[in-house]
């Protein structure tokens, strides 16, 4: 199985530190070696980095790990192969555009017969079920709405409903993100936490680093951060439940749903 990532914050905000733990689990304190990658917002556009080598051995992810690009929206992804050959075409995350802005989508899981999801303008470019996936769910957004639905509530019922069909061929961990909104969908295993003020010291599981967020913030900042498994062992993460969708906008989780 593959690992997700995910940022949303109100400031634009490096991720360093977590993708920092990340990417030890392509390959060094995890299986998860078949490539990785990670998108950056920056207004509408997008700065894309992927690799399909191990994201621990990787001088591309070396450079994202020490450059720190401010963003206040990311997804990222490493990726242990169940579907489609080890290949850049078939790292993750994906883009694709609609209504004008870049949606960027990254899964976690493997789903059952996925050839027969049905498909509209957009074709994927490589042969994962995942990449499959994200194409049906955008050609059922562009069915159903002719633009961004002014009340976020009418994309959440829908990203819902839609989901839960993915889910039920498998399994279905899964970001996706617009600039805007960050949403998150568990279907086995994803945590949160949102980070503000008084802010504190956290220190990374997958390597011996700490940062004191403290000195790198400020006091309005609030930051959420979304894994698979938790990244730090001294903080208190949220574990999702299967079936449940959360958005995020500018680090605030503003809306959460179970089934």
């Amino acid at each position: 199985m593959c690992e997700l990532l995910g940022m949303s914050a109100n400031v634009p905000t490096d991720i360093c530190f977590s993708f920092t733990g990340l990417i030890q689990r392509g390959g060094r304190t995890g299986p998860h070696k078949d490539g990785w990658g990670i998108v950056f917002y920056e207004g509408k556009g997008v700065r894309e980095f992927r690799d399909p080598s191990p994201s621990c051995e990787s001088e591309i992810a070396k450079l994202v790990q020490d450059y720190p690009i401010k963003s206040c929206n990311v997804v990222s992804h490493i990726r242990q192969a169940n579907v489609g050959d080890i290949c850049l075409e078939n790292t993750h995350p994906f883009v694709r555009e609609l209504w004008g802005c870049n949606w960027t989508f990254a899964h976690n899981g493997q789903l059952k017969d996925s050839e027969w999801l049905s498909l509209g303008k957009d074709i994927p470019i490589g042969t994962t079920d995942s990449e499959r996936a994200f194409c049906w769910l955008l050609d059922k957004l562009r069915t159903e709405f002719t633009c961004m639905p002014e009340d976020i509530s009418k994309l959440t019922d829908f990203l819902q409903v839609h989901c839960d069909q993915l889910r039920a061929m498998g399994v279905y961990n899964m970001l996706l993100c617009n600039s805007h909104y960050l949403f998150a969908y568990c279907s086995t295993k994803l945590h949160w936490i949102t980070r503000r003020a008084p802010f504190g010291q956290a220190q990374l599981k997958d390597t011996e680093m700490t940062v004191n967020f403290a000195g790198e913030t400020t006091p309005n900042d609030i930051v959420t951060v979304i894994a698979t498994e938790p990244l730090t062992d001294n903080e208190v993460w949220q574990q999702m439940e299967t079936g449940e969708l959360l958005a995020f906008k500018e680090g605030l989780r503003i809306v959460g749903t179970d089934t």
